[in-house]
């Protein structure tokens, strides 16, 4: 719905235009209401006369929309009651529902696309109002596939079918490679050290130096494969960015070019992860007091 702007019919005649969702119903309570009210062709919207115009619309407004909300809440209650999503991952409240899941990308990438759903990051959940019951009836094969995946006995099986299989020799390979905190860098293009940069292996990381050691063509390519291979090419250091860093961190402009290489600056796409992930992290040890 759209808000009322203070204006004038030409005449000085003091008053508001007001503007929002015509249909029927909604037009005849908003002439019920404002009964001095006039449509005006010009401007394509409702004038209505009066010092106090603006602010009377606006309360009529904010009413017509938490009785919107109320509406589809008690509709979106009804579709629940009528044909429910049965499972141990949705809590059914009296006012909202709750999605409780592990930690899972997938399940945050679903959930961001139900309406009105938040999170509850003292509880971990993520809850969401009854109107917005028909989004996540779209997406909760998704969520649940996912949740269900990260469960633990679900992830104790995976280890073990993988035990011992390339599959699994990669990935522990990978998290040596990460722990060591090292990325290959070519000597001709380094990053700017102590500022948040982007890279295809690990997202956005602050380098802290590099001393020349070359780069092990073995190792690139098993664990970086993605990165442009030459002789030249040497092992930087680095570390995870903190959350300060990010938020001061000056994004590329949308739209410019990417040149290949083994770094470049980040997207304000790319850095709200971090800067999200980051921040997590904060509250997290602030309760916990590390």
């Amino acid at each position: 719905m759209s808000d009322s702007k203070a204006s004038s019919n030409g005449k000085d005649r003091p008053g508001a235009t007001a503007a929002f969702p015509y249909d029927r119903m909604t037009v005849e309570r908003f002439r019920k209401t404002f009964p001095r009210a006039r449509w005006n062709d010009d401007l394509k919207a409702w004038f209505v006369p009066g010092k106090t115009a603006a602010r009377r619309f606006d309360r009529w407004l904010e009413r017509e929309r938490s009785q919107t909300q109320t509406y589809a809440d008690l509709k979106g209650c009804d579709a629940f009651a009528f044909d429910p999503i049965l499972s141990k991952y949705l809590r059914r409240l009296d006012d909202h529902l709750e999605v409780v899941t592990l930690y899972s990308r997938t399940v945050v990438d679903e959930m961001r696309e139900v309406p009105f759903a938040s999170w509850d990051s003292d509880r971990s959940v993520w809850t969401v109002p009854y109107r917005s019951y028909d989004a996540v009836r779209r997406h909760w094969s998704r969520i649940e596939e996912a949740a269900k995946r990260n469960e633990p006995e679900e992830r104790k099986t995976r280890r073990e079918a993988n035990r011992g299989s390339e599959k699994e020799r990669a990935a522990r390979a990978r998290a040596t490679e990460w722990r060591r905190r090292r990325y290959p860098l070519d000597p001709q293009n380094l990053p700017p050290f102590g500022r948040p940069v982007m890279t295809s292996a690990y997202g956005v990381v602050v380098f802290i130096g590099c001393d020349g050691e070359p780069a092990d063509p073995e190792i690139l390519l098993a664990s970086y494969s993605d990165v442009p291979t030459s002789a030249d090419i040497v092992w930087g250091r680095w570390r995870p960015a903190t959350r300060a860093e990010l938020v001061k961190t000056w994004p590329s402009r949308a739209g410019s070019k990417i040149v290949d290489g083994t770094w470049r600056q980040p997207t304000i796409e790319v850095l709200r992860v971090p800067r999200k992930a980051a921040s997590v992290r904060e509250r997290q040890r602030s309760r916990t007091g590390a």
